[in-house]
């Protein structure tokens, strides 16, 4: 007797923050502006987010990727890219860098504002002002709508070189929490989310995690990237991406801004 079995591959979702060791003006967009353009004019506002030691070698960990709004002093990036508080045996600092290359700038960040619920944080720092992002209007974009990704994915090992990725958005889907297996993605769960976020036809790797989701006409920001589905074990995402992810609408971001009071 022939015995079939069936073999469920899981499909889970990771958030896509990572740690990895590395030895203004308003971003103006123009009509006609071709894709390559947009590229060179949102670049200079995406930071990553690293923490910086004086007593650890490496000195420098990386964490996830930021982009700087409002007066280009604030950077918004995912709460769980932030350490779960300063590590006192390291005196660490959160920090961003700014630039590209093996010797970005960098500033100390001061945590402004933390909401959990949305997987939002707002950050500032010091010094001159960066190229800031125009936020989109808070409306949710469509479905297909042809929006790109700026961010470090894996890290920069060889120095920071911020890496974009292109595709749509492919659905505007209940929020899913990351979970170990797909079996704990029932209806239940998902029911008992609050909001709406993008599912992107899109590939992310870690490092993405903050990493600004912009229209890639109006170059105005739709929302933040936040987690990737992947098969099987989170190590998988390196691996065998699904070229599936997920981003939380701008709107939250206008609240997170509107509730540390800038308006």
């Amino acid at each position: 007797m022939l015995k079939i079995q069936k073999t469920i591959t899981a499909i889970c979702i990771f958030y896509l923050s990572g740690m990895f060791a590395i030895h203004a003006n308003d971003t103006v967009y123009q009509r006609g502006m071709d894709f390559p353009d947009m590229v060179r004019k949102v670049t200079p506002s995406v930071v990553a987010i690293a923490t910086d030691s004086p007593l650890r070698s490496p000195r420098i960990v990386m964490r996830g990727t930021g982009f700087v709004v409002y007066d280009g002093l604030h950077i918004i990036t995912n709460a769980h890219v932030l350490p779960s508080g300063n590590n006192l045996e390291y005196n660490e600092n959160i920090t961003i860098l700014i630039g590209r290359g093996r010797s970005p700038d960098r500033r100390v960040a001061e945590v402004i504002r933390v909401d959990t619920e949305h997987d939002l944080a707002l950050l500032r720092v010091k010094g001159d002002k960066i190229p800031k992002f125009i936020l989109g209007t808070g409306a949710l974009a469509p479905e297909g709508t042809e929006i790109a990704i700026t961010g470090f994915p894996i890290g920069s090992v060889l120095g920071l070189f911020p890496v974009t990725h292109k595709g749509i958005i492919a659905s505007v889907t209940p929020i899913v929490i990351p979970q170990p297996t797909a079996r704990y993605l029932d209806p239940k769960i998902i029911q008992q989310r609050r909001y709406d976020v993008y599912q992107l036809d899109i590939t992310a790797f870690p490092g993405n995690s903050g990493s600004p989701l912009y229209n890639t006409i109006s170059g105005k920001v739709e929302g933040i990237l936040n987690s990737v589905s992947v098969k099987g074990s989170k190590e998988n995402a390196l691996t065998r991406p699904t070229g599936i992810s997920f981003a939380i609408p701008v709107v939250h971001l206008h609240n997170l801004l509107r509730d540390a009071g800038l308006n």
